[in-house]
């Protein structure tokens, strides 16, 4: 009860926390990695996953148990889908003199349906993306910098799960509940761990299991992170940003900026994110551990000038 109590209070006292479009310009120069790793870097934040980091990540493995992060491809048209994933047959146990058996897919990997990665040319502010790099580099035959292309050797290190509902004692979040610096740090206290650099963040909001209680929802509310959540991670020095919706909390609560983590995360800091994750199964294989960190690791298509990128991650514990 007394830790429930202290939980609501820093709650309270995070939301009284003013957070203004001129805050959120503020924390783009505040928060920026250009030119820490070079004025040609087109990494970002990756550049923290040294290769001693990914020998650190790899010792988490104690068990060999994997848990898929990829909430299963979303066929059908819905609220929170309008473009579905197209699973198309191309030779079948039906199709004649056909000596093997094809397919194809067409996905709109953007949006929020498909577990998908944000490469740091997703976003732009004020024209430029990460790094300075002017979002003209972005043209009808794809980017020419900053593309998904540019994290082809994958992602291998930390993951740390910071399971919200669990820690409110609830199922899932409902729509539009904003999550706080404050929640972060009493999620690290009751997990008994923290953030590091180097570190892969997952956000548990548990959409997935509100969408099987109640149906797909609208994307205009969303729980998500607050904007202020921006310098947490900034501080922890966290490569990626994951989540079971998009991250941001809809509506955002910044007037003027609907998607403050986004750009800050993505434009100022360089970190990819990951969309849609489904960490439903993880949170259970995490409580079931009491260990609540991991190897995740994960890789987008090879795909020269891509905006992003449909993938499988995996936790392995």
């Amino acid at each position: 009860m007394r830790f429930a109590t202290i939980l609501l209070l820093t709650s309270f006292l995070s939301a009284q926390q003013p957070f203004a479009e001129a805050d959120f310009h503020q924390a783009m120069k505040d928060l920026s990695n250009w030119g820490r790793w070079g004025q040609d870097d087109e990494l970002g934040a990756l550049n923290l996953i040294t290769p001693a980091r990914r020998r650190e990540a790899a010792r988490l493995v104690r068990e060999g148990a994997v848990v898929s992060l990829a909430h299963d491809a979303e066929k059908e048209k819905a609220a929170d889908n309008p473009r579905p994933f197209v699973h198309e047959m191309l030779n079948t146990s039906r199709t004649p003199n056909a000596t093997s058996h094809s397919d194809a897919f067409t996905i709109a990997h953007h949006g929020l349906a498909h577990t998908h990665l944000d490469a740091l040319c997703h976003f732009f502010y004020r024209d430029q993306m990460y790094n300075g790099i002017p979002r003209q580099e972005v043209t009808e035959k794809g980017a020419g910098r900053l593309s998904v292309h540019r994290m082809k050797n994958g992602i291998f290190t930390r993951g740390v799960l910071m399971d919200i509902p669990r820690l409110k004692g609830l199922p899932y979040l409902e729509p539009g509940t904003p999550i706080y610096p404050a929640d972060l740090d009493a999620w690290e206290k009751k997990a008994g761990l923290r953030v590091r650099p180097g570190d892969v963040v997952l956000i548990r909001t548990g959409r997935w299991a509100l969408r099987a209680a109640k149906g797909p929802w609208p994307p205009a509310q969303l729980a998500g992170l607050h904007a202020t959540c921006a310098r947490w991670l900034k501080q922890r020095d966290a490569v990626v940003l994951g989540s079971d919706a998009a991250s941001d909390v809809r509506p955002s609560l910044v007037d003027g900026v609907a998607q403050p983590i986004h750009i800050l995360v993505l434009v100022a800091m360089g970190m990819p994110i990951l969309d849609n994750l489904d960490l439903e199964a993880l949170s259970e294989a995490a409580a079931q551990r009491r260990r609540w960190d991991f190897l995740i690791t994960t890789a987008p298509l090879a795909v020269p000038g891509a905006t992003g990128s449909a993938l499988n991650p995996i936790a392995v514990f």
